[in-house]
């Protein structure tokens, strides 16, 4: 996903940086309990695609996993799509989603004489990781409507398999974390960062009043919970988007027990 996406964005937009790193190759753990799924696609094409490949026109592409006999996990991946991308209309159908992209093309093919303009719109859901007690998704996606550049996203799902729920970070931390958490994942972002501990955040980052704190888009993962700001959430455009990983052995005192993440603890 974060290669595919790397090359749109590259492709289509001389500004653009979709900084994810390395593409994950784990495979997820499968046991007999863990769910079932397939993956299904959604692609249209504008009408003046033709005999071109989807690189060369206009194409609206939409992949993600379908669980068997599991409606929430399967609304929650269909929600997170959905809201990848601010949109002017609030959507609850993928299909009807992908095919008003196109017709937001066609709009403006007929107001505007742009000739070899065309629009993209490539979203996943992809399936990181599955235990007896847990289900991680990354939906990423570029989305390119003819500005400057294009958008690349990425939010998570951490699922809980048994409990049938989307996982908030007040499911794994005790209460009253958020203070000690920042400071932990602060401490961290300024050395990834190359910052002092007194370093003002004020010229090269968007922080509200200047002061470091995480956002809600985390992926639970076997040695730790990574954090991802998207493009313009923290820095300018031209930074793409900055990971922030905190390992499980830094965040051993705000740790609840007998969560989906007690299985990865040694």
């Amino acid at each position: 996903m974060k290669t595919r996406c790397f090359l749109l964005c590259g492709l289509l937009a001389s500004l653009s940086s979709c900084n994810w790193g390395e593409k994950n190759t784990t495979k997820p753990d499968i046991n007999t309990d863990t769910l079932a799924y397939t993956y299904k696609t959604i692609k249209e094409r504008a009408s003046d695609c033709g005999n071109k490949p989807d690189t060369g026109c206009t194409v609206a592409k939409i992949t993600y996993p379908v669980f068997n006999g599991q409606t929430m996990l399967n609304n929650s991946i269909s929600s997170s799509l959905l809201n990848l991308f601010k949109m002017d209309k609030h959507y609850t159908d993928l299909q009807q989603y992908a095919k008003d992209f196109i017709g937001s093309f066609d709009a403006v093919k007929k107001r505007e004489d742009r000739p070899g303009m065309f629009f993209t719109l490539d979203s996943h859901a992809e399936v990181l990781r599955q235990d007896s007690s847990l289900t991680t998704l990354e939906i990423s996606g570029h989305n390119f409507q003819g500005g400057a550049h294009g958008s690349c996203m990425t939010t998570f799902i951490n699922w809980n398999t048994k409990a049938n729920k989307n996982i908030a970070l007040s499911d794994l931390l005790i209460q009253r974390y958020v203070e000690k958490l920042t400071a932990i994942a602060d401490t961290i972002f300024r050395k990834q960062e190359k910052l002092s501990l007194s370093a003002s955040l004020a010229n090269d980052y968007f922080f509200k009043d200047n002061k470091f704190a995480l956002n809600n888009n985390f992926l639970i993962t076997p040695l730790g919970i990574k954090f991802l700001y998207n493009q313009y959430e923290i820095k300018p455009y031209a930074a793409g988007q900055t990971d922030l990983f905190i390992p499980y052995a830094k965040l051993k005192l705000l740790l609840k027990p007998n969560t989906v993440i007690t299985q990865y603890l040694k």
